[in-house]
Formats: structure tokens, C-alpha cells, sequence
């Protein structure tokens, strides 16, 4: 008796979602709990599946079917990562009316890392986290191959500007 079959041309939509999903499932909850924290991970796998299982026949055969579900994925990310920014600026400014703020280290890497725009940040995320080269990473973004290099270039030197600040933008 088999647990699962691999999904082939005979294979029923289920069949294959479940195929998918045994195999991806770990890469995409991975993804968003190291985005989002382990606990809002779940929730944003679940997001991602529910997208893959209504769009079933958009969804690209092996290899390219993890570059497309962490295109998904991102987008999930994304918008949970604006809703929880609105609930911490808001928490943020009932906080200003009782403490002044104060200022961080400029060197640690965290908040060097906090100041770069969320384009930076994602794909150097996708790059070091996630392990993927320019090809996968612009499958993940919407762009060429060229254009996902270049975006981790200029975000690696920003992130390293960032880090010296006697340095400076160049």
C-alpha cells in the first residue's frame, strides 16, 4: 500500500494537490514563518494551497512549481505583513504619547536590514532564506533572470551602505 502517488498525466486534480502539497508544504510554511513568525505561518500556507487548489490548472509542472508557489506565497506575505504594519503603527503611536523614542545601533544587522525598502529586503529573504538563484528568484518576483540579479546586487549594497553608516548613500 502507497501513502501517496506521484502526480502523472492520469493522476486526478487531487491526486496532484495532494502531490504538491506533501512536497511543497514544508518550503512554503518555512518561507512565511521565517517572514511572518511560526505562528502566522500556518495560516499563510493555508492561503497559498487554497490559491494553488483554485487555480490547479495555472499551476506549473516540477520543477517550476515551487518558484510559483513562492510567487503566491509572497504576495500572502505581503498583504499580512501590511496588516500587521497598520496594527503596529497604531500601537506605535499610542506608545509615542508615553516614551520618547530612542535610537538603536546602527550596526546590528536587524536594523540595518528594518531600513531597507521591503523590494530590498525580499529578495535578499529569497536569496540567503530561501536559497533560490536569479532564474528561481525572478519565477518568485515577475521579472527576467537579469533583473532579479541586478535587484540582489543593488539591495546587497545597499544593505552593506546600511551597515556603514560613515559611509553613506552612494
Amino acid at each position: 500500500m502507497t501513502l501517496s502517488r506521484p502526480a502523472g498525466p492520469q493522476s486526478s486534480p487531487e491526486d496532484r494537490f495532494r502531490a504538491v502539497f506533501s512536497t511543497h508544504y514544508p518550503a512554503v510554511f518555512g518561507y512565511a514563518a521565517r517572514r511572518l513568525g511560526r505562528d502566522e505561518a500556518a495560516d499563510a500556507a493555508a492561503e497559498v494551497f487554497t490559491v494553488a487548489w483554485r487555480r490547479l490548472s495555472a499551476l506549473p509542472a516540477e520543477p517550476e512549481t515551487l518558484p510559483w508557489l513562492y510567487g503566491v506565497a509572497r504576495r500572502v506575505v505581503a498583504n499580512a505583513a501590511r496588516s500587521k504594519r497598520r496594527r503596529e503603527r497604531l500601537a506605535a503611536r499610542a506608545a509615542a504619547l508615553a516614551d520618547p523614542p530612542t535610537a538603536g545601533s546602527a550596526d546590528d544587522l536587524q536594523p540595518a536590514f528594518e531600513r531597507l525598502s521591503e523590494k530590498d529586503r525580499e529578495v535578499l529573504r529569497l536569496a540567503a532564506w530561501e536559497g533560490l538563484d536569479p532564474r528561481q528568484m525572478a519565477a518568485v518576483l515577475g521579472c527576467s533572470p537579469n533583473a532579479a540579479a541586478v535587484r540582489l546586487h543593488r539591495a546587497r549594497r545597499r544593505l552593506e551602505a546600511a551597515l556603514e553608516p560613515s559611509r553613506g548613500e552612494r
